[in-house]
């Protein structure tokens, strides 16, 4: 026999648990579950029924009204009361039809009620329809819980925004990045994490959205300083995606990119800085003179440029090693570096031996000062060289260039000035410092000086 069509099909057999007082009405419905294609249970009582409920935990209980002892409508109630079995659907059976019996039923928590005596197809009908529900139920259950997980366990943060900006649900990712409890965040507006200029362009956008969802644009990601909890700044990547459900809201992704922005940053830093000497390589130094060039033709100031160069390295490296060369340079250009103090001055490894300093906004004799203290101290390292026919230890040869620079000079010529400056140091004798200034070429008032 088989009342009301094929038998639902379901990842599993459904189990159906029968509560009757009365043996013919239990066997009968009994029968026809099993012929549905039902795992079927049967109890005789509200005690009994209780037991098996908590045992088996059916998907559908079928529940007589009216049984000595415990009745279906506490029997109902203590299967509500229990975290175990509550979500079970109950349909009462009863021969008692009036409306304060069925509303006593629906009200202890049943989802149906059948009037005896029993029609079996309707029966069949009935569970049929609470089985879909159920399946239904516990199918968009499933799918809120893995969402649930998803959200709570993913890397990202993620935020919830309404269209006045109030933030609606924050993650756990989101609440651990910016230093906040659990819900901390709810209720709080983003112009409380963000700079205010850029909270009120997404303020603008949201009222955009709201306006009209279907012209405004997706927001996408942005780089944004987002105010921690503690009152410091973190770097994110902030992802905004519109969607309207009862009322316009925006799901918000944080990716912290606070290392990537430090691997950024010293990787910024690497390039340069020398590797050897762990001072301003020569790509920097060419950098920061055209900076302080240009600032020096708006001002002008002075620009002082000191070129040097180790006396005899060559001679040191043949006779200690390239290793010692190595120690050697470091210990020198932490000595040159020692004296670029200002902001506007740097020390930086040009080539091999030789070694640049700038200092901005400085006259001829100062610079000539700074020079003359710099080769001072490093003769004063007293660092050996066996070789050396001018010092016994290591010495440099300085040339230093001053230029108040004009729309008709180059930085190339400031360098040819302190660069032959160097050669007539070296030419002098070495371990000395040679000077020349300029207030238009630089390059011929230096081969005025060589020639004297």
């Amino acid at each position: 026999m088989n009342l009301g069509g094929t038998s639902i099909a379901t990842q599993r057999e459904a189990a159906i648990l029968i509560v009757d007082d009365a043996p013919e009405s239990l066997s009968a419905l009994r029968k026809m579950m099993v012929e549905q294609g039902y795992q079927t249970f049967v109890a005789n009582s509200g005690e009994r029924a209780l037991e098996i409920a908590r045992r088996v935990h059916p998907d559908l209980i079928l529940l007589d009204v009216v049984m000595p002892g415990m009745n279906g409508i506490e029997t109902c109630r203590q299967l509500k009361a229990s975290p175990i079995t509550q979500r079970i659907p109950v349909i009462f059976m009863s021969a008692r039809t009036e409306a304060e019996d069925v509303v006593a039923g629906f009200d202890c928590g049943a989802v149906d009620y059948i009037g005896k005596p029993l029609r079996m197809a309707e029966v069949c009908a009935r569970v049929r329809t609470q089985l879909q529900i159920r399946i239904s139920q516990e199918s968009q259950q499933e799918q809120a819980e893995r969402l649930r997980t998803i959200v709570n366990n993913m890397a990202e943060g993620l935020l919830i925004i309404e269209a006045d900006g109030r933030i609606q649900f924050t993650n756990p990712a989101c609440d651990k990045y910016l230093g906040y409890a659990a819900n901390e965040l709810a209720g709080q507006s983003i112009s409380d994490l963000l700079n205010p200029l850029v909270a009120q362009e997404y303020l603008d956008y949201f009222a955009r959205y709201a306006a009209n969802p279907e012209t405004a644009y997706s927001h996408g990601t942005r780089e944004v300083i987002i105010r921690h909890h503690n009152g410091s700044s973190v770097c994110m990547d902030l992802t905004l995606t519109p969607m309207f459900l009862r009322q316009p809201l925006f799901i918000g992704l944080l990716h912290d990119i606070t290392h990537h922005k430090l691997s950024e940053d010293a990787l910024q830093r690497a390039a340069m800085i020398d590797p050897l000497t762990k001072i301003a390589n020569r790509r920097h130094f060419d950098s920061f003179l055209e900076k302080e060039w240009q600032r020096a033709l708006r001002s002008g100031a002075a620009l002082s440029l000191v070129v040097l160069d180790v006396d005899h390295f060559k001679l040191y490296n043949d006779t200690l090693g390239h290793a010692a060369g190595d120690v050697c340079l470091q210990k020198v250009a932490q000595a040159i570096n020692s004296h670029a103090l200002r902001a506007t001055d740097l020390a930086a490894r040009y080539g091999g031996e030789e070694f640049v300093l700038l200092f901005a906004e400085t006259d001829s004799d100062s610079a000539y000062l700074l020079a003359e203290s710099i080769r001072a101290h490093i003769e004063s390292l007293q660092l050996p060289h066996p070789r050396s026919v001018t010092s016994p230890h290591i010495t440099v040869s300085i040339g230093v260039a001053t230029i108040h620079p004009s729309q008709l000079d180059s930085t190339e010529s400031l360098f040819v000035a302190a660069d032959r400056a160097m050669y007539v140091a070296k030419e002098g004798g070495r371990n000395q410092v040679r000077a020349t200034r300029s207030s238009g070429d630089s390059l011929e008032a230096v081969k005025a000086l060589v020639m004297r």
